[in-house]
């Protein structure tokens, strides 16, 4: 692999095997998401270079930027001097990963409700049921609003 970017292998597989899990994303995909991670000075890398350094088709490295672009992991950039896009790490991506898992939960808690206002009108109690219930409504609660102060402090 050309060393454009300078980085550290053992990093960058690693990072290529947790965000590929993470993200379920195919490994080209991930490989290009980590090499990003590697651009620290932000100078953007061009499509012609991913070619380039994993030695993958112009079709599969297009497939796999589009992907990345479409989940909003990268952004791409056109230079006012330049033709060539350079794609990023979308720096906006650790909020949004947060706010949807934010949305998640608040949707759970939603449904738990619904589900305990249905037990009450067909008086369906269950007391350890109820407290567990309880005790995972508050773990819930409690995330969310330690999720949403962190996030307004991004």
């Amino acid at each position: 692999m050309d060393k454009r970017t300078h980085f550290d292998e053992k990093i960058f597989q690693d990072a290529v095997r947790f965000y590929g899990t993470v993200f379920n994303i195919p490994p080209l995909a991930s490989k290009i998401y980590a090499y990003l991670l590697f651009d620290f000075q932000k100078k953007g890398i061009t499509f012609d270079e991913f070619v380039e350094v994993f030695g993958a088709s112009k079709s599969s490295v297009s497939t796999s930027l589009v992907l990345l672009l479409n989940a909003e992991l990268i952004v791409d950039v056109n230079k006012i001097d330049e033709r060539k896009r350079f794609f990023f790490i979308n720096d906006d991506y650790k909020r949004i990963r947060f706010e949807k898992i934010v949305q998640k939960m608040q949707d759970e808690l939603k449904l738990l409700d619904e589900l305990d206002a249905f037990n009450k009108n067909n008086n369906v109690t269950y007391e350890e049921y109820n407290d567990r219930i309880i005790a995972y409504k508050d773990l819930l609660t409690k995330n969310i609003e330690n999720i949403q102060e962190s996030l307004n402090k991004l």
